[in-house]
């Protein structure tokens, strides 16, 4: 019994080694700086991405406010004005590769992140999420990481909040990112299942296992409404800001990062799935075959039934800013966070004060 199993670790090892070389000569630079020039406190943000030009000057927009000036993004093939878009822009990296997604997508993650930010903070992003913290407007990223450094921490979790209109998702198939913002006003926490950090029913708690965590109360999340209206079970929770270095491992699953110390409080991801046309979207990636998952075709089953579908309901909930969703007992507070965020809050006062 002993030989099958060596050979099977032996033949998986060589074939994440294979995999590994054939991501690296896949991926070209096309656009951008050989490196960056980093400061301590800066955050680099790195981006999967193909066909995003639909979102990109509201996502530039959000992120510069945060502070955000090194963008990494890996383009897997984008026929519309992404690159154009990105290459327009200031401090952003676009390297390439049309390897699949749905087999590569952490190695194009990890790959950008540990080539252009080792030994820094990196904030995985997708185009179509909004990420954000408690005393974001103060703080900033660099501000954000300050405290995590500070702390010993070497990542932060958030919680995913899908967000959707009073009207049917159908009705802003056509409407600008920038305007659907505005009006994908509402969440619905209902239907989330929620399970301990490492417990062992979580498919990839492998990973989680090798982590460190200093607050009991972070979950992982599962579900919610798209739980609720077309049976999907998905991954709510991701590991979106982490520290690279030899020691961590940023990115061996999309929503998780591998032996790094877990902060004690927990950010959200505003999530705009549902925008740009979102089930024409899901009805080409079927024809395409370029999903991991069988969500897409839970979504068309539903919605060929229920065209003009609306996620709003008397469950729905209207954004009001990050520290509501710890009432909500969907984000997990820190009195030592809040103590450094009041600190910072009348250090920013004071300087305001002896500008005027």
């Amino acid at each position: 019994m002993a030989r099958p199993a060596l050979f099977s670790r032996l033949s998986n090892k060589i074939e994440k080694l294979v995999k590994t070389a054939r991501l690296k000569q896949s991926i070209k630079q096309i656009h951008g700086p050989k490196q960056f020039d980093l400061a301590p406190d800066d955050v680099v943000v790195v981006v999967m991405v193909k066909d995003g030009a639909f979102y990109l000057e509201a996502f530039f927009k959000h992120y510069r406010a945060l502070g955000a000036k090194h963008f990494v993004f890996i383009d897997n093939g984008s026929s519309d004005s992404t690159v154009a878009q990105i290459k327009a822009q200031a401090g952003t990296v676009i390297l390439r590769s049309t390897l699949p997604m749905k087999a590569y997508e952490s190695g194009f993650r990890r790959h950008g992140a540990q080539s252009f930010a080792h030994n820094h903070w990196v904030l995985y992003a997708d185009v179509d999420e909004l990420f954000d913290f408690e005393g974001s407007k103060d703080l900033g990223l660099s501000g954000l990481v300050r405290y995590l450094t500070g702390q010993g921490y070497t990542a932060l979790m958030a919680q995913m909040l899908e967000m959707f209109p009073v009207g049917s998702i159908q009705s802003y198939a056509k409407t600008r990112f920038a305007d659907a913002v505005a009006d994908y006003q509402y969440y619905d926490l209902s239907r989330i299942t929620r399970y301990d950090y490492k417990d062992k029913a979580i498919e990839f708690s492998y990973f989680m296992g090798t982590n460190i965590t200093s607050n009991d109360t972070l979950k992982f999340m599962f579900g919610g409404v798209r739980q609720k209206i077309f049976g999907e079970m998905c991954c709510l929770t991701k590991h979106p800001l982490v520290f690279v270095d030899d020691d961590t491992w940023p990115n061996p699953h999309p929503h998780v990062a591998a032996h790094v110390r877990v902060a004690d409080f927990s950010a959200v991801i505003r999530h705009y799935k549902f925008t740009d046309d979102p089930f024409g979207r899901d009805l080409q990636t079927l024809r395409d075959g370029i999903l991991t998952h069988g969500e897409n075709k839970l979504r068309l089953d539903v919605i060929a039934n229920t065209p003009d579908i609306s996620f709003y309901s008397q469950d729905a909930l209207q954004w009001e800013g990050v520290e509501a969703l710890y009432d909500q007992n969907f984000l997990v507070q820190s009195p030592v966070f809040e103590e450094f965020l009041t600190r910072e809050q009348a250090a920013v006062a004071a300087t305001k004060a002896e500008s005027k």
